[in-house]
């Protein structure tokens, strides 16, 4: 049986912008390059990212605080 592919999980780097406005495009340009950040998809010459790919990579290398560690002893 075929995947079905609903086209409302794909963003294009202009809806990005709106919807992620701290991802900038011009550096997920810039990671794409060097292979790097969230996963991408290209479809003939247009680039788009899987919402649930962007939610991933966002949540992937959070910066661990003293108060948001657990309590030794």
């Amino acid at each position: 049986m075929p995947t079905t592919i609903n086209p409302t999980d794909f963003l294009s780097v202009s809806q990005i912008k709106s919807e992620y406005s701290f991802l900038n495009p011009g550096t997920l340009a810039n990671m794409r390059c060097r292979k790097v950040g969230p996963k991408y998809y290209k479809l003939n010459k247009k680039v788009l990212y899987k919402r649930s790919d962007l939610d991933a990579w966002c949540g992937s290398e959070p910066v661990l605080t003293r108060d948001s560690m657990p309590e030794r002893g």
